[in-house]
């Protein structure tokens, strides 16, 4: 069972502090969960820290520098098992928005095996950042911040977990609200009630009460409660975790972070259940309480993510939904607008092609430009100039046709700006015109198919012929067509060749597809008797047989039904339509 166990307090005094990150080329990430790793160890609870990280490929999504998640288990789990992606599932399913948002996501394992259920210490009364899972966590968290390859923002760093886990959240949001910027408690008690008070709220325990807790344990970093945010998530089958710590630990949040509030309206949440935001005095979103319908003790990992061991993934995505309200609604990191390119354009003379380009930036200066050109001798370059323009030339470029594109980036906020086209153009001779390559078959129905095929250097158009004959009456300018008005159940062959004003290459390889039959599958469910006689079967031996299948629907008579599916004219089988 996920349930959550103490661990008597121990006396430290120590306070831990996240390093500011040093300044770094954002790297990309191998986009997979990492071996097991052997992080701090745990002086309170006994054995060392122990999990996985997520280092995702992508790019970061906010502020030019990447998130990083602290994911922790509930009780009677662990990261291997139940957190992270395997062969078989997606886990606590949080590599898909770790690749979105472009964040690290860690994934520990609970030290000590406290009361041999692999719980956190979440109600252990000794809060000091020094102490138990506090000071293993928190290391945790400074070991990638201060890492420069990874390149974590300390403005963008959250926490979430379930049953333990989202008790022990609500701890770190509270003991160190400067490191967390958003919190997501699933399914979690007040960490100010015992292990023997979950499955009910206890008397004299109110959001006040806890709300009073919360900040006594931040100490004197209770002022970064004021651009906090948090989500709260359980489900209305939890028979575990009273449902009551829910709204409770909310409505404690709102009150640690001060001032007025107002009820938002109720948003449905996909596959059952309900939101209900709140919004301050500002109008900025703080605190978010889901209600999953029908869901128990668990974490919502959503379609593809562990379907056991108290983890459900048949309800809400919980970590998409979290990552979205954490990046909308983070307070701390400014949200810059990314530079706009205002211009960019190739010129050529003999063999050098001078790139020119220019972009405007509310945030400050252009810090660099990048150029790329695709062509017989390609350029990839990162530090093609800065400020309001630039311009340069690349010498000694080879005969054929380019194209490119200019990208400009803000060396202080990180961001770049959507890339700025350059039209393809010619360096010296024209080369031969090539006939287009990748003609490719598409969707197909009874009477069209569709093609595609790569742009060929040079082109200005193309014809698309059918066993032959041309298809266009002019020459087509895109690199797709849907070929119409054709037979069923037919094959075509097709070539494709490039044209530029009154010269044609030759015809590229060909492809060969059909037109599906047309025909619409159709079931029927009777007797065999009924069957038989309506001619979708026959009688062989005192058994109906499908026809065109010759399937055994058993006895041919009125006691036997069964579902004829007929998938082409004259042949049925057994069952739906395929």
């Amino acid at each position: 069972m996920a349930c959550i166990l103490e661990r008597a307090a121990l006396a430290a005094c120590l306070a831990l502090a996240v390093a500011a990150p040093a300044s770094a080329q954002l790297q990309a990430g191998p986009g997979t969960w990492s071996a097991n790793q052997t992080w701090a160890t745990d002086t309170t609870n006994g054995g060392a820290l122990t999990g996985y990280y997520y280092w995702p490929s992508t790019a970061p999504a906010l502020g030019g520098k990447r998130a990083l998640v602290l994911v922790l288990h509930g009780c009677a789990q662990t990261a291997a098992n139940d957190v992270i992606s395997s062969t078989s599932d997606a886990g606590y399913n949080w590599k898909a928005a770790a690749d979105q948002y472009g964040a690290v996501i860690l994934a520990p394992n609970a030290t000590g095996n406290l009361y041999g259920a692999h719980c956190w210490d979440w109600a252990a009364t000794n809060r000091s950042r020094s102490y138990g899972h506090n000071a293993v966590l928190l290391d945790l968290i400074n070991r990638f911040v201060s890492n420069p390859q990874y390149a974590i923002d300390p403005k963008q760093i959250y926490v979430a977990g379930l049953s333990s886990g989202g008790a022990k959240t609500m701890v770190l949001g509270c003991v160190a609200p400067d490191i967390f910027a958003g919190i997501g408690i699933n399914a979690g008690p007040a960490p100010t009630v015992s292990t023997s008070q979950i499955s009910m709220v206890p008397s004299g325990t109110t959001s006040s009460s806890v709300a009073s807790s919360c900040t006594s344990w931040a100490g004197s970093n209770a002022s970064h409660f004021s651009t906090q945010v948090a989500g709260v998530i359980w489900g209305t089958n939890d028979y575990t975790v009273a449902q009551a710590y829910g709204p409770l630990n909310a409505a404690a949040m709102r009150q640690v972070y001060g001032g007025t509030y107002t009820k938002a309206a109720t948003v449905a949440v996909p596959t059952g259940g309900n939101n209900v935001p709140y919004l301050d005095a500002n109008g900025k979103l703080r605190t978010s309480e889901i209600t999953v319908t029908g869901m128990g003790h668990a974490w919502p990992a959503g379609t593809g993510g562990q379907n056991s061991n108290y983890v459900d993934a048949t309800k809400v995505n919980y970590p998409a939904f979290v990552m979205d309200f954490w990046f909308r609604n983070n307070l701390r990191v400014a949200r810059a607008a990314p530079p706009s390119m205002s211009s960019c354009s190739a010129s050529v003379s003999g063999s050098t092609i001078t790139v020119n380009g220019a972009a405007t930036d509310t945030a400050g200066a252009i810090g660099s430009y990048r150029v790329v050109l695709d062509g017989p001798s390609p350029v990839d370059d990162s530090a093609a100039g800065s400020g309001a323009s630039f311009s340069k030339a690349y010498a000694a470029r080879a005969d054929g046709y380019y194209s490119g594109t200019v990208t400009a980036t803000n060396s202080t906020t990180g961001l770049t700006s959507t890339a700025c086209t350059i039209s393809q153009f010619l360096v010296g001779t024209a080369p031969a015109l090539q006939a287009p390559s990748g003609l490719a078959v598409g969707a197909r129905t009874a009477n069209s198919i569709a093609l595609s095929w790569n742009a060929s250097n040079g082109a200005t158009g193309y014809n698309l012929y059918r066993n032959g004959a041309r298809v266009n009456g002019t020459p087509l300018a895109s690199t797709n067509y849907t070929d119409g008005g054709l037979a069923a159940a037919t094959s075509y062959t097709y070539q494709v060749s490039a044209v530029n004003n009154s010269v044609e290459s030759a015809k590229s390889t060909g492809v060969t597809a059909s037109t599906t039959s047309g025909f619409v599958c159709t079931t029927t469910t009777a007797s065999n008797y009924a069957h038989v006689t309506a001619g979708r079967a026959y009688n062989s031996g005192g058994y109906a047989l499908a026809n065109g299948s010759n399937q055994n629907m058993g006895l041919n008579n009125t006691f036997y039904t069964t579902t004829l599916a007929q998938t082409s004219a004259g042949y049925y089988i057994i069952g739906n339509c395929p």
